[in-house]
């Protein structure tokens, strides 16, 4: 491919309120697209539909960030974290991933989430029962961000009393903020991170609870059991992919009802349509963008373009869920859309272990507002909320009025 490499420019405002555009260009220019990311590293960024759904599924394509040729992409992680944040599902391989997905899932069970769904809805009318007499509030940091932080404090069995400073270290931990990260701040998290994670893991070892990490410790799989290293590393990840999603699924979803008052009046009226909305979503301006990474085994052709070995390699399921040879009319929201099977969640044997656990917070916390918001709308112009740099995409802020009482 003799193209230029494409800037990402994640330092615009308008790309990061609206990405799509280049996306767009980038998906009819061709099926694989070099482009530059995160200042000066070159990945290569799939853009359609079908091959970003084999691409998900090829075994020569590694989660593992070791086998990218760039050594810059491991300098990322912190220093002192390295080993800890490379030992979990989300970057691992098989067979190493096929142990750990299986001694997780005996711990994430879908009767574990279902019980959940009383305890989500309480901390959801307690959020919304501090704002509804205001008559305005910001559904980011009064609704959308504290639901998760508690829903996955609560998961992992984290002390009421150790909740707030718990919340305060993730945040800097995964880069929360419309700044660039100072990495000295973010070494420090991860290392306070660690700490707290490793010192949790002893006092459930020692008492152990009804909560997630508990049943983690005790899961066993013929005689084997997670690591420590690889409990930690299931805190890190259960905070980085399911705490900031979940946030920028709610507060995105609800940012795109108000920028479509139609949907917004359509899912008012029938509130049986709000699981299919949530795909679309989670399909039309999912919470990771452009998409999924990983890294050539081998020299592998995707798309009838040769990618070379180590290369990083983006499925841009932001981008391919637009493909218009997927998806009628994919620019259009269209919550009662039939067929909206996104990559949102990736495929195949990575796919979101979370996904049952974030649909349902989703739906509970976007329903609920919707039923005790009367009138909501935007407060500011749709061109003044801020939106997250990167690859997590989902409003900063989503400053709102309503009728007050709720």
């Amino acid at each position: 491919m003799s193209e230029e490499p494409v800037p990402l420019p994640y330092g615009d405002p308008a790309f990061l309120a609206d990405p799509f555009p280049l996306y767009r260009r980038l998906r009819e220019d061709g099926p694989v697209r070099r482009v530059v990311i995160a200042g000066a590293l070159e990945a290569w960024l799939v853009t359609r539909y079908e091959d970003g759904l084999a691409a998900l599924s090829d075994s020569r394509l590694s989660s593992d960030v070791r086998d990218a040729a760039d050594t810059r992409l491991l300098q990322q992680l912190p220093d002192t974290e390295r080993e800890s944040m490379l030992g979990n599902m989300l970057r691992s391989d098989p067979p190493d991933h096929t142990r750990l997905r299986r001694l997780v899932s005996k711990a994430f069970t879908a009767h574990r989430v279902a019980q959940m769904r009383p305890r989500i809805q309480a901390v959801t009318d307690r959020l919304l029962d501090a704002v509804v007499a205001d008559g305005r509030a910001d559904l980011i940091a009064d609704f959308a961000l504290p639901l998760p932080v508690t829903v996955i404090s609560e998961l992992l069995g984290v002390p009421v009393d150790e909740r707030h400073e718990f919340q305060h270290w993730t945040d800097r931990m995964i880069m929360r903020g419309a700044e660039p990260p100072d990495p000295a701040v973010v070494n420090e998290a991860w290392r306070h991170m660690r700490g707290y994670a490793s010192e949790l893991i002893g006092a459930k070892r020692a008492e152990p609870g009804e909560d997630l990490l508990s049943a983690l410790i005790t899961a066993r799989d013929e005689e084997q059991r997670l690591s420590e290293d690889e409990l930690v590393a299931m805190v890190f990840l259960l905070l980085a992919a399911g705490y900031i999603t979940t946030v920028n699924l709610i507060g995105g979803g609800i940012a795109m009802l108000l920028a479509h008052p139609d949907q917004l009046d359509r899912l008012r009226s029938d509130p049986e349509l709000l699981p299919g909305a949530i795909e679309e979503f989670l399909r039309y301006d999912g919470p990771v963008s452009p998409g999924i990474a990983r890294f050539a085994r081998e020299d592998v052709e995707i798309a009838g373009v040769r990618v070379p070995r180590g290369a990083t390699v983006l499925i841009g399921s932001a981008v391919a869920d637009r493909d218009p040879e997927r998806f009628p009319d994919p620019d259009r929201l269209d919550i009662t859309r039939p067929d909206n099977a996104h990559l949102a969640f990736g495929h195949g044997i990575h796919y979101c272990l979370g996904a049952p656990l974030a649909r349902l917070e989703g739906r509970i916390a976007i329903g609920t507002a919707l039923r005790r918001l009367p009138g909501l709308a935007l407060a500011v112009p749709p061109a003044e909320i801020p939106w997250r740099p990167g690859g997590l995409r989902g409003p900063l802020t989503l400053p709102v009025t309503f009728t007050p009482g709720g």
